[in-house]
């Protein structure tokens, strides 16, 4: 009523799950959904051309590292610098400590981040005219 919605909302599938009490050291890369509840000490990425791509970080979750995916959706702590090429969703618990880079982005009350807020366009569709030699 008041404004266009976005279309690129992401995906509600979630692929890969790292639960509650489970820690990971070392880089993830990923595609498709990919839910954390437990603790990462490493960077999170989504593979290259992956924009249907979702991090969603419950409110337990914490990532000590980079992390660069089309979507986000957090209720947990990320310490490190953060690249969403798509939306952002921050929950009313989550935190980031890093500098922030979005396209669009979604903050509940009570969310908070530590670090510079970057406003980055939305990388445009490549289209591919067929010529005739």
């Amino acid at each position: 009523m008041f404004g266009k919605k976005s279309e690129n909302k992401p995906q509600g599938r979630i692929d890969s799950l790292i639960g509650a009490g489970t820690r990971v050291e070392g880089s993830i890369h990923f595609t498709g959904g990919l839910r954390v509840d437990g603790e990462v000490k490493g960077s999170i990425h989504a593979a290259d051309g992956a924009s249907s791509s979702t991090l969603v970080l419950s409110e337990h979750a914490r990532i000590e590292g980079a992390v660069s995916v089309a979507h986000l959706v957090t209720n947990g702590t990320v310490v490190g610098p953060v690249a969403v090429s798509e939306s952002l969703e921050m929950q009313s618990k989550s935190r980031i400590v890093g500098d922030v880079e979005y396209a669009a982005i979604e903050m509940h009350q009570g969310a908070v981040i530590e670090g510079r807020l970057v406003h980055a366009l939305p990388k445009p569709v490549e289209l591919k005219l067929a010529t005739s030699a």
